[in-house]
Order: C-alpha cells, then structure tokens, then sequence
C-alpha cells in the first residue's frame, strides 16, 4: 500500500506539517509505504488554461507536477494537509489541484478509466485559524472534486481544527495528534489486510503492467496489484498504453520498476505470477509461484500486443475470481 501525503503549508514544519506526519508516521508503522510531499517546496506553474489536456490529456508545462502525476496514480490513499486561507487551500496547494485538470481530462473527456479508480481513497487534514462556522466548507468542498479529479473517493469525516493558528499550536490541542493516529489506523487497516500479487516479467513495460492494471480494476478491493520487472525499460511500451486504451483503461504516468523496488516497499507478495523472467524471477519458499508462458510483445505488431492483452486479461479474471483466488490464498506450501 502506498500513500502520499500532500502538505500545503508554506511555513517550515508547521501545524499541517506536523498532523501530516503523524498521520502517515502511523500508517508507516502498520506496514504502508509513505511519502511526504512538500509541495511548497516544488517548482509548479499555475494551469495555463491552455486547453492542450483535453485535447491530448497531457499537461504540456514541464515542471515538477509532472512527477506528481506518477504519485497520484501510484498511490491507494492521498492526503491533502492544508491551512485554510480565505476559506480555501494555500495558493501552492490550489495551483496542484488546478493542475490536476489533466486528470480530470483523462477521465472525463477521453472517457478513460485508471484501474486504481474504484479504490483509490482521499482523506483532508486541515487547520485554521478562527471559530467560524463556515470555515472548513470551501476547503472540503474543492478538497471532493479535487479528488475526484485524480480518481480518488473522498473520505468525508476527515480532520479539520479551529483556533489553529501559532506554529506549534496543533501539538497543545488535546486530541488532535491522537486523532491523526487513529484515523491512520481506521483507514489504513482495511486497505492493508489485501492480499499481494506481484506481476513479473523481463521489462515491465507491458505484461505485467497489463496484469496489475487488469487484477487492480477487477478486485484491488481484495488484492494488491503489483508488477515489476527483471531488467527494467526505460518507459512504458506506447503499443501497450494504446492497445489497454482500446479497453478503456488509462496506462499513463506508469513507470517501469524493479524487483528490489518493489519488493523493498513491503512484506513478501501472498502469490507471485512470472512472464518470462526465468532465473531472475525472486524465490521465496512459502509463496506460491506461477508461470504464464508468453512471449515478449515488445517489439512486434499492434495485433501481437492486442492477443496477449487479451490473454492476460482471461487469466486475470480467472485468477481473482472467487473460486481462484480462494485456492491460490489457502495456506499452500508450494506453487505450481
């Protein structure tokens, strides 16, 4: 499970800094992998209204959001930490959001779906400085659509604090770092309790990028869906992001990985499924292991890449089927 938690404020290790860590310091202590995000520290330009991502669904501006991109489609849970100026977010924090209008793009206009969409949470943690009533009602407002924008379900009953306003002043409040902890707890623990599989293949450019997409959209409620490869590509193989388009379903700002990459961000998978790594592929003596003969469509024709998308996406669904997956995650001491 990864996280990625967005910090707002301006000022160094300031409140939302601070209920931000102790957030995600928690959710790292219950196995998840996290990431602090300093967006004030980023260099991002504000959306030019130039139109190009509903056109291409790609931001043309080259700066730092374009590694945001990656994160947000990497991540299972976002975690927007923010003060609240003028009854919204920090003017850092809004340029990220309007940014993210490519991803909205993506979804809305080329009708693509990300596979992580149907699980994907967003949770908002937030101070602010008055009493008022109406504090935190712009912020969780645009903090919604926001996430829906990166395809994330928006967790209502997140953290907002008045009277928040000297630095340090959320660490005398009696139960706000408490309650950072536990709400780390109550959404983290059901999402970890996922069982793994891992996807292998030689580049990870294109079949077990497939698999993991195909396995997240059709159960990442019961699975986590990773997929690595032995000798990493540079990038995504275009034939494959064009043809799982075809499907419908959105490959972009996917990243090819290692094995130790991945394999370092967590506990061992419950079940690993090779594609032509042979001898490179991991060996672990209580996880089950297994095969899927194809070969490499990298390099070959759109048809060729089109059969094994399809191949993939047969034994996929059989594999997380009910039938299949309560065979593969009973207590088995080998594989096939």
């Amino acid at each position: 499970m990864f996280i990625l938690g967005l910090q707002g404020s301006p000022r160094k290790k300031g409140n939302t800094s601070i209920l931000l860590s102790t957030f995600l310091e928690e959710a790292k202590k219950l196995g998840a992998q996290t990431q602090f995000l300093d967006v004030t520290r980023k260099d991002i330009s504000p959306c030019l209204s130039c139109g190009v991502c509903g056109v291409k669904g790609f931001c043309p501006i080259d700066d730092d959001m374009q590694d945001i991109y990656h994160l947000l489609r990497k991540a299972d849970l976002i975690v927007m930490s923010t003060p609240i100026f003028f009854y919204g977010p920090t003017a850092q924090m809004k340029i990220v959001m309007d940014r993210s209008q490519a991803l909205w793009s993506r979804q809305y206009v080329k009708k693509l779906k990300d596979p992580f969409r149907n699980w994907r949470k967003g949770v908002l943690l937030a101070v602010g400085a008055t009493k008022g009533e109406n504090l935190f009602y712009g912020i969780s407002l645009e903090a919604k659509y926001f996430f829906d924008a990166v395809g994330a379900d928006f967790i209502e009953n997140g953290l907002t604090y008045r009277r928040i306003e000297a630095a340090g002043d959320i660490k005398k409040h009696l139960t706000a770092l408490k309650d950072a902890k536990e709400k780390a707890r109550e959404i983290v623990l059901p999402i970890m309790n996922r069982k793994r599989i891992l996807f292998i293949c030689t580049e990870n450019a294109c079949r077990s990028q497939m698999a993991s997409a195909f396995a997240m959209q059709a159960a990442g409620d019961r699975v986590e869906a990773l997929s690595a490869g032995s000798t990493p590509a540079q990038e995504i193989n275009h034939l494959m992001r064009e043809v799982m388009q075809e499907k419908g379903i959105d490959m972009a700002y996917l990243k090819p990985k290692s094995i130790d990459k991945v394999l370092s961000s967590g506990e061992p998978p419950d079940q690993i499924i090779t594609m032509g790594c042979k001898d490179d592929c991991p060996f672990y003596p209580n996880t089950p292991r297994i095969e899927w003969t194809m070969e490499n469509p990298a390099g070959r024709s759109i048809g060729f890449m089109r059969q094994t998308r399809d191949e993939i996406e047969r034994k996929v669904l059989d594999l997380v089927s009910k039938k299949t997956a309560s065979m593969v995650f009973e207590n088995q001491e080998t594989g096939d």
